[in-house]
């Protein structure tokens, strides 16, 4: 939706702005375009092993041919479900324990510790021991996903609800307003763009769970896909899940970044 200028002068301003952002956009694209080209002539002219690091054609091929055969729709959906059921719930969660550390100082004290041990552990280390507490197959690569995007989400909300502005608090606290008052109207409203930056880095933690978990433990999915091209020295499919996992990706960041329009618009 195009904004009305207000005055010849943000008319201006407006259609600066617009000329910068086709600039960047074209920018982007040429840039994309000219990785691609130079990969592509550098592996045609046996420059580099085409074997070893494929090419965009030999990419493109394997995609199509995956998808004719019926497979690779299967892999995408199965790691697409793991990963929005882990995103979605290691942000509700996530959420809810920053929540629960805010509204009392003697959880926050004694959980705090943990949260910084627990987002120092690599995360991979803890799944043989989730493998064995929840089982095989799709539950235990969700709780994967879980438990990267859930220690992230709590850090950040958490910083964000204590950096809540001091003035404002202050000026609740004047007014007789209650501990659940100055949340509700104060302290999660103002964190608004916590939770949206929360989200953003969430979408690519929970990818690396799932792709974790799809290493460790899946007979299906994109991970499962790349284990089984490295293993059978197939780099086409491997290469060619890893572009999907990055449309994947960013297809999820775009519907985020979109949610932040929306909520933007909302709150004007």
């Amino acid at each position: 939706m195009s904004i009305k200028p207000l005055s010849a002068e943000h008319g201006k301003f407006l259609q600066k702005e617009r000329k910068y952002s086709f600039l960047v956009a074209v920018t982007q694209i040429g840039l994309l375009a000219i990785v691609l080209i130079v990969w592509e002539l550098l592996a045609r002219t046996g420059v580099i092993d085409s074997f070893i690091s494929s090419s965009p054609s030999r990419i493109v091929k394997t995609i199509i041919n995956t998808f004719k055969v019926g497979d690779l729709s299967k892999h995408i959906w199965i790691s697409t479900y793991e990963t929005i059921v882990g995103f979605a719930a290691g942000t509700l969660l996530g959420t809810l324990i920053a929540i629960i550390m805010w509204w009392s100082k003697f959880i926050k004290r004694v959980l705090e510790p943990y949260v910084v041990v627990l987002n120092s552990l690599p995360k991979i280390a803890l799944g043989p021991i989730i493998i064995i507490w929840v089982g095989t197959g799709t539950e235990s690569i969700i709780v994967m996903a879980l438990l990267v995007s859930v220690v992230i989400t709590t850090i950040t909300m958490l910083s964000g609800f204590c950096q809540t502005n001091a003035d404002k608090l202050l000026l609740f606290r004047t007014m007789n307003a209650n501990k659940y008052q100055v949340f509700t109207k104060l302290v999660f409203p103002s964190n608004i763009p916590t939770l949206v930056a929360s989200l953003k880095i969430n979408v690519g933690m929970a990818w690396v769970g799932t792709i974790m978990g799809e290493y460790l433990n899946s007979k299906a999915g994109l991970g499962y896909l790349i284990v089984y091209g490295s293993q059978v020295f197939k780099l086409d499919l491997v290469m060619a899940c890893t572009v999907i996992l990055c449309l994947l990706a960013g297809v999820m960041y775009f519907l985020v970044a979109l949610l932040e329009k929306t909520i933007i618009k909302w709150k004007e």
